[in-house]
């Protein structure tokens, strides 16, 4: 392991030798782990509709993913801790423990509130599980190989895209949906036992790991609290209550990047605030590329209410968007640097495009058939996942090599509680636009309309700025040595 940050990512090896003997194995403990966590994304994503229509709570609709994702960040966080005491194997066993229990709760919940109790235990499980997988790629792969394993990870939404909305369809269309949860408890246990098996201890100990590893615990409970702010604010049918709860948000997020300045247990690595740096400059691309991507929360209930798709093409047309992610994530994995800064630039710009055309075509369909209409929106979706994806494996290495050497553990942690954070805020401040421009009241077809309209515009701006933040990283990068 380098003693120094490469001012570049490193040339990305050959597929073939990610699969080559013990590194397909360590290969499939790692990424398995993220297929599952993948699939209950588009489970969850496909069945709500008829969660809603069961037990209620069409209010709450966006608070599935909001406290998901909340808890997710507490995952992230404490993933390093888990790891630093317990051990590859053993913390990524625990995390399935955890992420099993959630989803036997959602699948026996008797209403909205203790589906979101659920969803709460498989967020934190979850987030344990996809923190866990980037931090040993750095662990358990030589520099070369960590492209490809990131891209390889990414890919693993690409799974889900088949299984996800299969499974959630199917037993939403039948009137089973619980079915859907219960059927993540083999899958769980499956993967548990190739973990148990193949990640054993000594395959993954990070001899620059720390067994006394601080835990942020301040600034992920202001993390928490300004994504829980700006969702409660969305509850409210008062303009005013809305404004306040976003602006009370952004200003503990605010407040939880100056705290994390100041102290000596950091939630994210040095220089990560500041969007001066590269470093900093990478993380905010992160998060305001998935604050865009959390628009898909919502496309099955538009798809199903406003053009009359079925629960199962619902949830497939809605998966293009994390297909498009994986697609563009594996092909460009292998990017030598100039093409991979390009990537960079194009990415985001992508992205903001298929937002853009969600808003002029989910409404009302833009008066084309439905054959048309379902093939355009298809590709729409497919390109904001791809405008991700594309730059996804150079965003993420760039962050494993411009770490600072000794904080090469929160870094990785960090990949994900950013990843999560943006994800959060963007769900929450999904519901409270979707509620605002009409989804609840008036409801119904109209409000529908109204709310799909306003959501894609307004969301195309995050990627946006990452658009033009893309220029300062590449700028950046090519003034190091």
């Amino acid at each position: 392991m380098s003693t120094h940050p490469h001012p570049h990512p490193p040339v990305a090896a050959p597929w073939i030798d990610l699969f080559k003997g013990r590194n397909g194995w360590l290969a499939l403990a790692l990424t398995g782990s993220v297929a599952l966590h993948a699939v209950n994304v588009h489970i969850v994503t496909t069945v709500l509709p008829s969660v809603v229509q069961d037990i209620g709570g069409l209010d709450w609709y966006a608070w599935n993913t909001t406290l998901f994702v909340v808890a997710s960040i507490l995952g992230a966080v404490l993933s390093v801790r888990v790891l630093a005491v317990a051990g590859p194997r053993n913390a990524c066993l625990a995390a399935l423990a955890v992420f099993a229990l959630g989803s036997a709760v959602c699948a026996g919940a008797p209403s909205m509130p203790w589906m979101l109790v659920g969803r709460s235990v498989q967020g934190l499980g979850g987030g344990t599980l996809a923190a866990l997988s980037y931090a040993l790629i750095r662990i358990v792969f030589a520099p070369a190989l960590w492209p490809r394993a990131v891209a390889l990870v990414s890919g693993m939404w690409g799974v889900a895209t088949l299984c996800g909305p299969a499974v959630g369809g199917l037993f939403a269309q039948a009137g089973h949906w619980r079915w859907a949860f219960w059927t993540l408890l083999p899958v769980s246990l499956a993967q548990a036992l190739v973990v148990a098996m193949k990640l054993r201890p000594a395959s993954g100990r990070d001899p620059a790991g720390h067994r006394h590893a601080g835990i942020p615990l301040v600034q992920v409970a202001l993390l928490m609290a300004s994504v829980l702010a700006v969702a409660a604010g969305g509850l409210s049918s008062v303009l005013t209550v809305q404004g306040a709860g976003v602006a009370a948000g952004l200003a503990l997020g605010a407040v939880a990047i100056a705290w994390d300045r100041r102290v000596p247990v950091r939630l994210l690595p040095s220089g990560a605030t500041r969007l001066q740096s590269p470093l900093g400059a990478v993380y905010a691309s992160i998060a305001l590329l998935l604050v865009g991507t959390t628009t898909e929360i919502f496309v099955p209930y538009f798809l199903q209410v406003l053009h009359g798709h079925t629960p199962l093409a619902a949830g497939y047309l809605t998966a293009a968007m994390a297909a498009g992610w994986s697609a563009g994530s594996l092909l460009s994995s292998g990017c030598t640097a100039g093409r991979a800064e390009r990537l960079l630039h194009a990415g985001p710009m992508l992205c903001t495009a298929g937002l853009l055309a969600l808003a002029a075509l989910m409404p009302s369909g833009a008066g084309l058939s439905a054959s048309a209409f379902t093939a355009l929106c298809g590709v729409a979706l497919a390109c904001v996942g791809a405008g991700v994806g594309i730059g996804w494996p150079h965003l993420v290495t760039r962050v494993l090599t411009l770490a600072p050497p000794n904080e090469t553990d929160t870094a990785s942690a960090a990949i994900t509680t950013v990843q999560l954070y943006g994800m959060a805020i963007g769900a929450a401040l999904a519901g409270l636009l979707a509620n605002a421009a009409g989804l609840t009241h008036p409801g119904g077809e109209a409000g529908a309309q109204s709310a799909a309209a306003w959501l894609f515009a307004t969301f195309a701006l995050a990627p946006a700025a990452a658009a033009l933040l893309a220029r300062r990283i590449t700028r950046r990068q090519g003034l190091q040595p």
